[in-house]
This record gives C-alpha cells, sequence and structure tokens, in this order.
C-alpha cells in the first residue's frame, strides 16, 4: 500500500509538471504451437503496471541526473517538443468535432491542452483518431549525448537503464555507471555520440518490423471471418 500511494504521488507530480498523458491499450495477438493466430486482445495499463512504471521512471530519471551533474559522458534518453506545423493540423481536425486547443506557446501550454483534449473526448467515437493524430505531432524519442530533457515526461533528465536484457542503450548506460562508480573517468564523447545514432536507427526499424508483424497477424486472424457481422 506504501509502494501504492507512492506511485499515485510521483504520477500526479509527473502530470503536474507537464507530462502527457498517452493511454493507447497495446493490441496481442496469441498464437498455437504452428505460429497461427488464435486469439487477438487488448492490454490495457491498469494500477499495478502504472506502479511498475512509476519506479522505472524514477529510478531511470535518477541515474541521468546523477551523471549529468556528474558532467561526464552519457546516454540519455531524450524527447524535443512538438512541430507547431503539425500541431496546426492537429487544431484543425479536431475543430470537426467541436473541439478546440488553448495556447500552444510552450511545452507546458501544449501539453495542458492536449491533456484536456484528452480528457473531453474519451469514451467518444472520435477518440482513438484524435489521439493518434495527436501522438503523431510528437517528435520522435531518441538517444543522444547531449541531456535535452525528455518533454514527453516533463523530465530534465532521463535515460533508459531499467532493461538491460531487451535494450542495448541500457547496457551501454550499465556500463558508464560502473565505468563512473568505480572512479573512472569520463569516456570519449564522439564514440558514444555515433553508437546513440546507431542505436536510435535500429529501434527505429525494430519498431517498424513489430508494427508490421502485429498488423499481418491480425489480417491472417481475421481471413476466414470475412461477411460476418461484429459489435
Amino acid at each position: 500500500m506504501a509502494l501504492h500511494g507512492l506511485a499515485a504521488k510521483l504520477r500526479k507530480k509527473r502530470f503536474a509538471s507537464g507530462a502527457i498523458s498517452f493511454e493507447r491499450p497495446e493490441m496481442k495477438v496469441v498464437t498455437d504451437e504452428k505460429g497461427r493466430p488464435v486469439d487477438v486482445y487488448q492490454k490495457i495499463s491498469k494500477e499495478a503496471n502504472w506502479l511498475i512504471e512509476e519506479f522505472m521512471l524514477l529510478a531511470n530519471r535518477s541515474v541521468a541526473e546523477f551523471v549529468a551533474k556528474a558532467k561526464k559522458t552519457f546516454v540519455y534518453r531524450v524527447h524535443d517538443e512538438p512541430n507547431q506545423e503539425k500541431l496546426e493540423n492537429l487544431r484543425n481536425f479536431i475543430g470537426n468535432f467541436g473541439y478546440k486547443l488553448g495556447p500552444t506557446n510552450n511545452g507546458k501550454e501544449i501539453s495542458k491542452e492536449l491533456n484536456t483534449l484528452f480528457e473531453r473526448a474519451k469514451d467518444t467515437p472520435e477518440y482513438n483518431a484524435i489521439e493518434l493524430l495527436s501522438l503523431r505531432t510528437m517528435a520522435k524519442a531518441r538517444y543522444d549525448t547531449d541531456n535535452l530533457g525528455h518533454y514527453g515526461l516533463a523530465f530534465k533528465y532521463y535515460t533508459h537503464f531499467t532493461s538491460p536484457i531487451r535494450r542495448y542503450p541500457d547496457m551501454l548506460v550499465h556500463r558508464l555507471l560502473e565505468r563512473y562508480l568505480s572512479g573512472g573517468d569520463s569516456a570519449k564523447e564522439e564514440k558514444y555520440a555515433k553508437m546513440c545514432k546507431y542505436a536510435t536507427e535500429r529501434e527505429i526499424v525494430a519498431a517498424e518490423a513489430e508494427r508490421a508483424s502485429i498488423k499481418y497477424m491480425l489480417v491472417e486472424f481475421m481471413q476466414d471471418k470475412v461477411g460476418y457481422e461484429f459489435e
């Protein structure tokens, strides 16, 4: 209960600071022993997921802040503010449904307006389209040796530290942290800048492959259902 309460406070503080609430459910495909899809369901985040997420974010942020203040070469996860032109496209689109965006002159105003929009549109037929288009106004997060902060999470310091068994940048972070905690000198920034660029490129390829594979499996799952009607 104590952890749950603390996680709730961390989450509340994060959104009060300007974090954006994207809660898109993930599509999961269940396959048989031959790899054929037999079921599809939505994975929806619940309070237990939020608890884990908040402490993962806290670990990531704490590690990034520790090294940034030591002024040593590091691998950060950074995220720029949304593109204003894309925001105008979103403003025009939601106007068709009777919604408006207020002032969006800076990052905090943008996050406030988007969160208000999501709250107003929640549980409406147009919600998914609005959230998807809003997501596309966002800049792409990337790895960088320059600590530019993470706009979407409203963090001044952020890295990927908590998943070294599935993300190579996390492994880089672990190695650098071990080096600095052992009293080692700062690593060569040029070397890590190149690795950050490469890791970002491979992440994009992997994400596109994942989305394509899920779409393929969804189509395969629906092949024998042509002509049927569903809710």
